[in-house]
């Protein structure tokens, strides 16, 4: 009797909900692994979506709408010609291990981008920066070369994100940052794990832990969220399941933009690809619409250049370099080809390269050109595509953005070299007005669509499955980012 009434009280408290624990942590899965844990040098997105903003922080951030908010730095002056920037930090900021966040981290953090040995990926963006000062602890001043309308935008970037002398040495392992979340483990191939840092500066994270679990195949990774192991999978690679998903009610389904242009991306320096003949009659040879029909089941919006459609700068050239087979066997025979060639098509593990890449192979296959698919792992496409720019085509989603300054800079892994779009770009760079920088943007836009430099293919859009109680996700994707600082459990 006894043991029957116990059963009876437990059965009716958690009816009634009375001692149930609400759910204080969170796992994430994200299909690619970090090649290490350094966002301040090197070009691989994977970083920032499991650090941005939870354990780096930067003297401005963005939010979840695109907007550029004030981070470390609490407000900022610039000076009435452009070229000095001085930034007042927060007060009581402290980095994971307990050392004070000054503006000597600030001048260290900045310094550090600018040196002639620097490995960041987004050095480009920085070099207007002339000059670093500290007027006091937490003061910090900035001195441009010249005026810059992208420097609070730029300085938002996961390039940018504030680090400390003391930790730099163990930064790629280890890392110490000063946001609502601490490093925990690194568990290789398998997870990450973060705990909510209870000395934050600014309002606290919800959740008191966060997982990110590294899956990379699509069948994986819809028996991981099917099945309840996950709560949230974040660039869900998967969009044929996401129907099933919408149909369940334990699901929510986030469909949303990115900054990411996926691009079929050409070796400008190696032939044929030098033959600007060559790159256009790619660029014909690729039906848009069959690649986000096949690879992405529909999700995604076609592009004719490397700008985002929603940007409000954008120009739609799509029709530049429409789906067209026998032009581009015209342009092929133009430049020397009648009969085609053999090049090699890189694909790293996302799904939209991996499938999106057999279909670009059958359509090249028809107009004469041989690709010959190696896929590759993410570590090896940074180290032989990107790094070593080893390769005659690759596919990859650029997220970083409004990054369309990269073609600017003649030894990035597409190796384009337009003195012409590199003086346009300057000029852009030291341009305030909005208007100007709006046609500026577009001329930029067009020259590259002209020179054909890579195969535009589409917006990649944001697609993101989670628990139906989860609060605060972002469904865009203004950066690449897992931001959970806003992210809480229905009560």
């Amino acid at each position: 009797m006894q043991t029957f009434t116990r059963s009876l009280l437990a059965f009716a408290f958690a009816a009634a909900g009375i001692g149930a624990q609400a759910q204080t942590d969170i796992t994430v899965a994200v299909q690619l692994e970090p090649p290490h844990l350094d966002p301040t040098s090197a070009a691989a997105g994977a970083i920032d979506t499991v650090l941005y903003s939870n354990v780096f922080e930067g003297l401005t951030r963005f939010m979840a709408d695109g907007s550029v908010v004030p981070g470390l730095a609490a407000s900022w002056e610039i000076s009435d010609d452009g070229l000095t920037y001085t930034f007042t930090l927060r007060e009581g900021v402290t980095f994971h291990d307990g050392t004070t966040t000054d503006a000597e981290d600030v001048k260290f953090s900045l310094d550090r981008i600018l040196a002639e040995d620097s490995a960041n990926a987004q050095k480009a963006l920085y070099t207007a920066i002339s000059a670093v000062e500290v007027i006091d602890p937490l003061t910090v001043q900035l001195t441009l070369s010249e005026p810059n309308g992208n420097m609070l935008f730029n300085l938002a970037w996961g390039d940018a994100v504030i680090v400390a002398t003391e930790s730099i040495d163990d930064i790629k392992q280890m890392p110490i940052g000063t946001g609502a979340f601490k490093f925990v483990e690194w568990v290789q191939s398998d997870r990450i794990e973060l705990a909510r840092n209870e000395d934050y500066w600014g309002t606290p994270a919800a959740l008191e832990a966060a997982t990110f679990k590294f899956i990379s195949d699509p069948t994986a990774a819809f028996a991981a969220v099917m099945a309840e192991d996950v709560d949230y999978f974040y660039a869900f690679p998967a969009p044929e399941n996401l129907p099933q998903f919408e149909a369940d009610p334990r699901f929510q389904v986030l469909v949303g933009s990115t900054e990411g242009e996926t691009i079929l991306s050409t070796n400008n320096k190696m032939p044929p690809f030098d033959n600007p003949l060559v790159r256009q009659a790619v660029a014909h040879a690729i039906d848009r619409q069959a690649i986000i029909d096949g690879a992405m089941f529909g999700y995604g919006t076609p592009i004719g250049t490397h700008f985002a459609p929603h940007n409000p700068a954008y120009k739609d050239l799509t029709g530049q370099s429409a789906h067209d087979p026998d032009k581009a066997r015209a342009l092929l025979a133009e430049a020397g080809l009648p009969d085609g060639f053999e090049t090699t098509l890189h694909l790293p593990p996302p799904s939209y390269a991996r499938r999106g890449g057999e279909i670009i192979a059958a359509q090249l296959a028809e107009v004469g050109i041989t690709a010959k698919i190696t896929n590759v792992e993410w570590a090896q496409w940074l180290e032989s595509v990107f790094r070593g720019k080893d390769f005659g085509l690759t596919i990859v989603s650029h997220t970083e953005p409004m990054d369309i300054g990269i073609y600017a800079n003649p030894d990035y892994y597409f190796q384009y070299d337009n003195p012409d779009f590199q003086a346009l770009i300057t000029k852009l760079n030291s341009t305030t007005d909005p208007d100007t920088r709006t046609e500026m943007m577009g001329d930029a836009q067009q020259m590259i669509a002209d020179d054909y430099v890579n195969g535009y293919l589409f917006q990649l859009a944001q697609l993101s499955v989670a628990k139906a109680e989860l609060r605060g996700l972002w469904a865009n994707a203004p950066t690449q980012a897992t931001d959970l600082t806003g992210v809480s459990w229905a009560k």
